[in-house]
């Protein structure tokens, strides 16, 4: 089933980042007017108001017993312009994310809308239906209002529970994790390479990094256990092979230890999870497409799966180490060639057929 929610996001992340509306021509010649005057609606009348609770206070003649109401509703008002700015500032740095490359679609597109209308997005104006306003409550809180055609219902946002949400470290529009810069570090730090391969200041592995040798598969000899590859013409080469169980052994505290980090955050997760991991997309094939990749049917919503459940945790774990080896260690394990020169030499296949099977044959005693 379609889901909706995820659509709208991608119809307006298109919409508001391609040029097409530049060679609109109804578009270019129609009035746009994006000056919703939040502030100038919101206090409009606020001064009046202030002078008839001055005046009561000052005359003695409240509807509240010693002025307490009157006294209470007058501190508000002066405090109101700075928390309008204070309140304006921290909802637009969580709408900003929508800004973001890694931005993921199952967050409520009508943040994204919110954001499209308070930073003058072409196609959001009071032309095109769309307005903002804010609202000062007798709580002392401050409420703002997004509508418009795209909206199915208002969106409605309270500057108190807004600060709540912040100081209890959940996000309005969640921020998808730097998947990329986390997974470089953690290859440094799972115990697999030299530290004379680290790149302490960059938190990343030099280019010309090689796994330890212990890593390496070996024969009962102790020689490295080579797989040949053909290289076309009849020639071929020999590569490493890697001791899979033994540096699964060796990163699993390491990548359990990362999870653990990332659920103790179960919102981060989720991005993480929607926007790399349950799809397993790297950063790179992202680069490469118009839309980043989204784990489609895959993705788990922030309304139905949170808090998530365990079995939820132990497949985000799962998947997140498979991600970390076929898009990060793997490189460091295909088509290496031995340090050995003789061993690197290229040979003939059919040869090397031959040699391996003979040994086949001595080492068992089949001759």
């Amino acid at each position: 089933m379609e889901n909706k929610n995820i659509t709208m996001n991608l119809i307006i992340k298109q919409m508001v980042e391609t040029d097409a509306m530049a060679y609109n021509r109804d578009y270019l010649a129609s009035s746009t007017d994006s000056e919703f005057g939040i502030f100038n609606k919101a206090y409009q009348d606020k001064g009046k108001l202030y002078a008839k609770l001055s005046l009561a206070v000052q005359n003695n003649n409240c509807i509240s017993d010693n002025c307490v109401y009157e006294i209470k509703q007058l501190r508000q008002l002066d405090n109101a312009p700075a928390a309008s700015i204070d309140f304006m500032e921290v909802l637009n740095s969580e709408l900003m994310v929508t800004e973001e490359d890694s931005y993921d679609v199952n967050n409520y597109y009508g943040y994204l809308v919110a954001y499209c209308i308070t930073t003058n997005k072409p196609g959001f104006s009071k032309n095109d239906g769309y307005d903002v306003n804010l609202y000062l409550n007798e709580d002392g809180s401050q409420t703002i209002v997004f509508s418009g055609p795209s909206l199915k219902e208002d969106l409605v946002i309270n500057s108190f529970t807004l600060k709540a949400l912040i100081d209890s470290d959940t996000s309005l529009v969640v921020s998808t994790p730097d998947i990329n810069k986390d997974m470089l570090r953690l290859l440094t730090e799972v115990g697999l390479f030299d530290p004379e391969f680290v790149d302490v200041e960059k938190e990343q592995l030099k280019s010309n990094a090689k796994i330890l040798d212990e890593f390496i598969l070996k024969t009962e000899t102790g020689e490295p256990d080579y797989r040949i590859i053909d290289i076309g013409n009849g020639k071929g080469k020999n590569v490493l092979q890697f001791d899979m169980e033994k540096i699964q052994a060796k990163i699993d505290p390491f990548i359990n230890a990362e999870v653990a980090g990332l659920l103790s955050s179960e919102q981060d997760a989720v991005a993480a999870w929607n926007v790399y991991i349950g799809r397993g997309s790297s950063v790179d094939e992202d680069a490469q497409m118009v839309q980043d990749a989204n784990a489609g049917s895959l993705s788990w919503s922030y309304e139905e799966d949170l808090p998530l459940s365990q079995d939820k945790k132990v497949e985000f774990e799962s998947k997140y180490k498979e991600y970390f080896i076929n898009n990060y260690l793997k490189e460091f394990m295909t088509n290496k060639f031995p340090t050995v020169k003789e061993d690197a030499a290229v040979f003939d296949l059919e040869e090397a057929k031959q040699n391996k099977a003979q040994k086949f044959l001595d080492d068992n005693n089949l001759n």
